[in-house]
């Protein structure tokens, strides 16, 4: 089945350009019939009062000349006339007049009847008229020839003028055409920048610019994750290199050594060979880490109380660097946290600041919580600071990409793999904080990072707006 959303059917690609043209000649078309009917309509109608109002005319003459006792021929005189023929039929059957009994007997003819009263020889004849429609009907004719033909005139003038307003009018779409044939042959940045967005073609230019935006700021973070996918898959084969070449060399040696061997030498060799391993097996795990961060890692939320946290890593980190004064300060904070995750980062920061500090140094955890507040939601920090050499001022966000070691070969020499901070970081973002290295305070020297996350109380997070 069709997912949801998706255009199931074909779409149709007539010219457009030919389907308004002939939609508007159909429109213009059908109005002109219209006309031509009502116009000849009407004068139908008009034609028809004019006829009737002639015939009662005459109707009304012959009438007042009845009154006047004239006689049958002045009668027919006066009303027999060319546009009225009239047959008048007296009493004793005498017939005068124009008007055949075959022109009555045509039922096209409009006629009128009327029987006559008078005190003479009119008295008792009966009147008809009948109208001469035929220059009428010949007008009438003439004029429904004229409308068509006007009407054909109008058609085909409507066609030139819409074959050139049409071309003109979908000229931004031929426009888009362009720009889409373009970017498909591999031009970038070109956008159509319409001056108006409050109009159909502007809104679909103005959606076609968009669209454009989001396609090229995909296909540019495509590129830029394939790069860096293509040099952190190159990096960590030349990190693992190292140890597997070392367990290689390691290996060889303890099969090539005699049998009176001496054993202390045999001993260093199985101990280079646990080592290299676990240093294999440590950024093989790193690699996982940061591979289920990227694919987006599950959190197991609960209440976290952070100062404790702190304090147990630094009772640990206390018995692997005796030579160091670990101290832990603040205030009790709880956070909406997954608790390995957040023993995780600052394990992380513990062992850097321990391994970055001289003996006789500091290595300061303080917990708190943060001054600044976004639209909705406070964050506690921890902030972890030593007395070592410090980050640059240009390295400091750097430090936190992969398989980055400002000191490469302190690094080797304690196992790091360049992916620790990578890994805080990405597990603190997870949770909604952030990890950064911010500057030391003024006169001071050494590393500090600073650890945020959303603060919860009794394991409730607080959304709360900005005042």
């Amino acid at each position: 089945m069709p997912a949801s959303g998706a255009v199931t059917g074909m779409l149709r690609t007539v010219s457009l350009r030919r389907r308004v043209t002939w939609t508007a000649l159909a429109v213009v078309g059908v109005v002109l019939i219209g006309v031509v009917l009502v116009v000849h309509a009407l004068f139908g109608v008009v034609v028809n009062r004019g006829v009737n109002a002639v015939l009662a005319d005459r109707v009304q003459l012959a009438q007042q000349l009845t009154r006047q006792n004239v006689g049958p021929a002045v009668l027919i005189e006066r009303v027999d006339a060319r546009s009225v023929r009239a047959r008048l039929v007296l009493p004793d059957g005498q017939t005068y007049g124009s008007l055949s009994q075959a022109r009555l007997a045509d039922p096209r003819v409009k006629r009128r009847q009327v029987r006559l009263h008078s005190a003479g020889r009119l008295n008792g004849a009966v009147l008809t008229l009948a109208a001469e429609s035929t220059l009428l009907s010949g007008a009438q004719a003439r004029l429904l020839w004229v409308l068509v033909a006007t009407g054909v005139g109008a058609l085909l003038v409507t066609a030139a003028a819409l074959l050139v307003g049409v071309r003109r009018a979908l000229a931004p779409l031929d426009a888009m055409t362009a720009l889409a044939g373009r970017i498909a042959q591999g031009s970038r940045g070109g956008r159509l920048s319409p001056a108006r967005a409050d109009t159909e073609l502007g809104r679909t230019a103005a959606a076609f610019d968009a669209m454009l935006e989001a396609l090229e700021g995909a296909e540019a973070h495509a590129l830029a994750s394939e790069e860096r996918t293509r040099r952190f898959v190159a990096d960590a084969a030349h990190e693992l290199r190292t140890p597997i070449a070392g367990i290689a060399a390691a290996a060889e040696a303890v099969l090539h050594q005699a049998e009176g061997a001496d054993i202390e030498q045999r001993q260093r060799l199985e101990l280079l060979l646990v080592r290299e391993s676990h240093r294999a097996a440590q950024l093989v795990d790193d690699l996982v880490n940061l591979a289920r961060l990227d694919a987006g890692v599950e959190l197991r939320r609960g209440p976290v109380e952070l100062r404790g946290l702190a304090a147990t890593q630094a009772d640990r980190v206390r018995v692997l660097h005796p030579a160091l004064t670990i101290a832990v300060r603040g205030v009790t904070q709880v956070v909406d946290a997954d608790a390995p995750r957040v023993t995780e980062i600052l394990a992380n920061l513990l062992d850097n600041a321990c391994q970055a500090t001289p003996a006789g140094g500091r290595v300061e955890v303080r917990v708190g919580r943060n001054d600044k507040v976004t639209e909705f939601t406070e964050f506690a920090e921890v902030t972890v600071a030593d007395t070592g050499p410090g980050v640059p001022p240009p390295d400091r966000e750097r430090i936190f990409d992969r398989l980055v070691r400002l000191d490469p070969a302190r690094d080797h020499q304690v196992g790091g793999s360049g992916l620790g901070l990578a890994i805080a970081r990405g597990l603190a973002r997870a949770h909604g904080g952030d990890l950064r290295c911010q500057p030391p305070p003024p006169g001071a020297t050494g590393a500090v990072f600073q650890l945020l996350l959303p603060i919860s109380d009794n394991g409730t997070p607080l959304h709360r707006p900005i005042r």
